[in-house]
């Protein structure tokens, strides 16, 4: 698994639950408590680790935690950056919907060798999605709607999100989009701003 991808976990775990609460995980996981390294690679089986560590510790699903993680990479003020990645996918939800085929595409421009899911967004009917996330680390499609429900919110849209099940190499999200303008959503400007940066 990828430093940058670990590193977002620790992330999560030490601003949500608290610092102690993540050196806990980490001397479990005999890994530090600096924790993960940026731009290294690390055994799958650590990162199973962090997370079965920290849902026994929490008494909370696998699944619900990495929910509540994709939630998190949206929400999070210190990961503004990602936001904006994800936001430049397109000016409204569907729009961004539509852009998920590329998303890891875009982000190995950033980072060469950053293995992401592989996103397939089917449309089934108006209105209507199915989000095929395929990967080879079990959970993807979990994260998946973590990162939806909170740009959902953040584009003003009334979704409905359901997992379909698993598929050939990963599983499905199951998309409906009730009302693209439900309210007033976060701000967000696809322009840098002429006066930033001025002197």
């Amino acid at each position: 698994m990828h430093g940058l991808i670990n590193r977002s976990i620790q992330c999560f775990l030490h601003d949500t639950y608290g610092p102690d609460f993540w050196w806990g995980v980490a001397d479990a996981a005999g890994i530090g408590r600096d924790g993960f390294e940026t731009m290294l690679h690390y055994d799958d089986a650590l990162t199973e680790g962090i997370l079965r560590g920290a849902g026994d510790r929490l008494d909370k699903p696998r699944e619900t935690l990495l929910e509540d993680l994709g939630t998190f990479l949206v929400s999070n003020p210190r990961l503004e950056a990602l936001r904006r990645l994800l936001r430049f996918g397109g000016e409204d939800f569907v729009e961004f919907l539509q852009s998920l085929d590329d998303l890891a595409g875009r982000a190995r421009l950033a980072v060469p060798d950053l293995d992401l899911p592989d996103l397939e967004l089917l449309e089934e009917g108006p209105r209507r999605f199915r989000l095929l996330c395929r990967w080879h680390f079990p959970g993807a499609c979990h994260v998946m709607m973590g990162i939806l429900r909170a740009l959902a919110d953040d584009y003003g849209a009334l979704v409905v999100l359901n997992l379909a099940g698993p598929t050939v190499g990963g599983a499905a999200l199951d998309i409906e989009l009730l009302d693209s303008r439900f309210s007033e959503g976060r701000d967000f400007s696809l322009a840098i701003p002429l006066d930033q940066g001025a002197a």
